[in-house]
């Protein structure tokens, strides 16, 4: 190559180099655009709202009713009297006699189970000084239950539902109650008609209920009554009475009779 073509070679690289220039640079790095750092663990998902599932208030414990005792009208009244359950609508209190010589609730009890009886069907029995002390009260296991009696049958069984049974131990078409007998009877009366709020008018003999000679003849319940009122009016206290609970026991589901 000669001098001349040489030259001509050298000017136009510099042109090219120029052109290269303008257009950005040979040695200029070419601009890249910044872009957010790779992410490989997938989208990023919102989570979803959280709903709370309403809460209902429990339903309030509502306590049931303790069983009502009756009221103790007298300081001194014997415990046995006082039952263990809610208090009958007691209505009548209906006097009895057995019509036997002698006998006391256990006696009468296992009588009254011989006929098909559920258990003895009165509340009380009051002694006659034979299988018990003459007088003595004695609390049938109806009672302390507040069970109906089984006593005094009619169609309605109405005196056997609410009515309190009370048998004196004698036959009373032959002979007379005793003194105890009629005493303590009048106090016991006196107590449960005060308690149950049983007017004098509806403490009956057996034979008001239906056609009986029960009480027997030679028991006169408006004496009774006269006594017991009198006892309320003056405001006395049993405190000489001799009470036993009785020894029956057993029951069965139905009552299948009555006296």
């Amino acid at each position: 190559m000669g001098p001349r073509m040489a030259k001509h070679a050298a000017s136009s690289f510099v042109v090219v180099c120029g052109l290269l220039l303008v257009a950005g640079g040979c040695a200029e790095q070419p601009v890249v655009e910044q872009l957010p750092a790779a992410n490989f663990n997938g989208p990023v998902v919102a989570p979803p709202p959280v709903v709370e599932t309403p809460k209902f208030a429990a339903p309030a414990v509502v306590a049931r009713p303790k069983a009502v005792q009756p009221p103790v009208v007298v300081a001194s009244v014997p415990r046995e009297w006082i039952p263990n359950a809610r208090a009958n609508d007691w209505r009548w209190i209906v006097i009895h006699h057995s019509a036997t010589p002698s006998g006391g609730a256990k006696a009468f009890d296992k009588m009254h189970k011989a006929k098909g009886w559920d258990e003895l069907g009165y509340h009380f029995v009051v002694g006659n000084g034979t299988d018990t002390a003459d007088g003595q009260i004695e609390v049938g296991p109806r009672w302390p239950k507040q069970k109906w009696g089984a006593h005094a049958k009619t169609p309605d069984n109405r005196f056997n539902n609410y009515g309190i049974g009370i048998c004196l131990v004698g036959n009373f078409d032959v002979e007379r109650p005793t003194k105890a007998q009629l005493q303590n009877l009048s106090k016991l009366v006196a107590y449960l008609m005060k308690t149950y709020h049983i007017p004098a008018d509806r403490v009956i003999g057996h034979g008001e209920t239906k056609a009986t000679d029960c009480p027997g003849r030679n028991v006169h319940v408006a004496e009774i009554r006269r006594m017991a009122t009198a006892q309320l009016a003056a405001g006395e206290v049993p405190e000489d009475l001799t009470v036993k609970t009785a020894s029956a026991t057993g029951e069965m589901l139905i009552d299948v009779g009555g006296k």
